[in-house]
């Protein structure tokens, strides 16, 4: 479903800040694949994500998503095909206009375009059934500023909005980092009902090991912009912190040196 081919990407070439951030990275998801993606500072998880998405052009390799190769199809046209949830809640909505109207521009995602802009009742119904599943009371402040909601609030909306229309592939980047643990949960809640039910191929980097384990069908490390772990199945079910630490050592050499991780 997702394919993608040999990439490398490379920063600041020719200078002092030349960094390699992805190097010769292949990895394919199958249609209905919950991957966790993890990795150190600096592993290329977020580097990875915005190359699938189109905001960087990659060096060398091709991404391939639902048959169709997209390795040099601008951003814009690749959201057509895939829903994105960033880090930071402010991103993803248009904090100006109204719930309502931030739901609309998302269901309408790849419709033609006319001069009616109205929403109709009809269409606010749709819109009240699809916000009674967050169980935040959105239903009833369909008017309300976006940039009025608080972050798990508008974090949960995004969520929504992303895959309201079966995006063949969603990419999660760290989408409740921002969020307190009480709210992040609930997100993650969220996340896995929407994955579910829609049985959307998802690709969800997080910094939180434990997350990674519990959430999703495989788990996915990377370090220094290489996949080196690739764990699922029973032996996934079956994965510890610890376990998933020493597996880390062995593969790299290395000990995993990242706080947030551990911490968390």
């Amino acid at each position: 479903m997702l394919v993608i081919n040999g990439i490398h990407k490379r920063f600041n070439a020719g200078t002092v800040n030349e960094k390699i951030a992805l190097s010769n990275l292949s990895l394919t998801l199958e249609e209905g694949d919950f991957v966790t993606l993890i990795g150190g500072n600096g592993a290329g998880k977020s580097t990875l994500l915005n190359c699938v998405a189109g905001v960087y052009p990659i060096d060398q390799g091709s991404i391939i998503i639902d048959d169709i190769d997209v390795t040099k199809l601008p951003e814009h046209k690749r959201s057509a095909v895939i829903g994105r949830v960033f880090q930071d809640p402010m991103m993803g909505t248009a904090a100006n206009m109204g719930i309502e109207e931030n739901l609309a521009l998302a269901y309408r995602r790849g419709q033609f375009r006319s001069l009616n802009w109205g929403i109709s009742n009809k269409e606010r119904e749709v819109y009240k059934q699809f916000l009674s599943q967050l169980d935040l009371g959105l239903e009833n402040r369909l008017n309300a500023k976006v940039g009025l909601l608080s972050g798990g609030q508008r974090q949960a909306l995004t969520l929504l909005m992303a895959t309201l229309k079966k995006p063949k592939l969603l990419l999660l980047d760290e989408h409740t980092a921002a969020l307190d643990p009480k709210t992040a949960e609930k997100v993650l809640q969220l996340s896995d009902k929407f994955i579910k039910e829609s049985n959307l191929t998802t690709l969800m980097v997080t910094h939180n090991m434990r997350n990674a384990i519990e959430h999703g069908n495989r788990l996915i490390m990377m370090h220094e912009g290489r996949v080196i772990l690739d764990i699922n199945g029973e032996e996934k079910q079956h994965l510890t912190v610890e376990n998933l630490l020493k597996r880390f050592g062995q593969a790299s050499g290395e000990e995993f040196a990242d706080d947030r991780a551990l911490l968390a």
